[in-house]
């Protein structure tokens, strides 16, 4: 589940400028609404140090001048890209009893030498808690047929652990079912359930930034409906509809009602202003939930924005972004 909590806001899933394009969509002026629930696994460059620990009353890792959220590169001069290659290159060289560590902060390359130490089993110990992925849930947002292009959440994927945006090696979305919902209670966000199908692999993903995660879609999606998209200056207040999950794998329509369209273009994510006032969604739901990141909003026969954020005082209302700024994000 992926998340970040603002003064008043949620950012949901569990991941810039705004200039209103002339050219909106150098692919497409229709896509293809998505609304389906999605499995997400991405991997980072590098291996991220996420949390540090104490051995035998020593901070190995903070001897070391190492920080949470720095990148690990190199173990003794040779790169590494995962958990699993890092611990192999620790092992073959444990007998020094000092490792040469090459990491990013900042984007700035540096090194140092990390000194290990036995704890009381005589297992060798870095102090670092480290990980390579992170996987979650959110909503497809839209594909592009022309060039199967697509887009999901509206917002970038956060590593809860160091609050920062993860850079991605490479990733994918892949099917998933909705189990059950944790409604929203005011203060209290609530979540989808899901179980995850990785094996059913439905795209692969290549960014991951402010306005959402993209990549190509590799599934099927011949015969779907597809909406013109609209540009800020087309959408107006009132009546609308998001397309979610809230069971099993079942794309269902629920009505909102838009209250404010934000056009100031240093404005990322929170562009569209709306309340939930589809009784069947508040009765099961509460408001918006955790997974809901995504869902693509629609008006009339435009696609014109993407959920992204809930009002954590009151979960009936929320945020969303232009589809025209997702979609700038997806051609550059």
């Amino acid at each position: 589940m992926f998340f970040k909590k603002f003064k008043k806001s949620f950012l949901l899933l569990l991941l810039s400028l705004f200039i209103i394009p002339t050219n909106v969509l150098a692919y497409s002026d229709y896509l293809i609404a998505g609304g389906e629930n999605i499995g997400i696994e991405i991997h980072s460059k590098g291996v991220m140090i996420v949390g540090l620990y104490q051995v035998e009353s020593k901070y190995p890792a903070t001897e070391a001048g190492l920080k949470v959220g720095d990148i690990i590169t190199t173990i003794g001069g040779e790169t590494v890209s995962s958990v699993e290659e890092m611990v192999k290159k620790i092992s073959a060289n444990k007998k020094e009893g000092t490792i040469q560590i090459g990491y990013l902060r900042e984007n700035a390359q540096k090194e140092t030498s990390l000194k290990l130490y036995k704890d009381e089993t005589g297992v060798y110990k870095t102090g670092l808690y480290v990980k390579d992925s992170i996987t979650g849930i959110g909503t497809l947002t839209f594909i592009d047929p022309e060039s199967n292009v697509f887009g999901a959440l509206g917002h970038e994927i956060i590593e809860k652990s160091t609050g920062r945006i993860l850079e991605i090696k490479d990733g994918k979305i892949f099917e998933s079912n909705v189990t059950s919902i944790t409604p929203s209670k005011d203060g209290v966000p609530g979540e989808k359930n899901a179980e995850f199908h990785y094996e059913k692999v439905n795209g692969t993903i290549s960014e991951n930034t402010t306005k959402g995660i993209f990549g190509t879609y590799t599934g099927e999606f011949d015969g779907r409906t597809k909406y013109k998209v609209a540009k800020p200056d087309e959408i107006k207040k009132g009546t609308a509809k998001i397309l979610t999950v809230l069971e099993d794998q079942t794309i269902k329509e629920y009505t909102i009602s838009i209250t404010k369209i934000d056009k100031n273009t240093k404005q990322k994510t929170k562009n569209i202003v709306f309340e939930i006032t589809d009784q069947e969604l508040l009765q099961k739901t509460g408001g918006i939930v955790q997974g809901m990141s995504g869902s693509p909003i629609i008006q009339d026969d435009f696609i014109i924005g993407a959920v992204t954020h809930v009002v954590v005082d009151n979960p009936q209302k929320g945020y969303g972004i232009f589809i025209t700024n997702m979609l700038e994000e997806a051609e550059d």
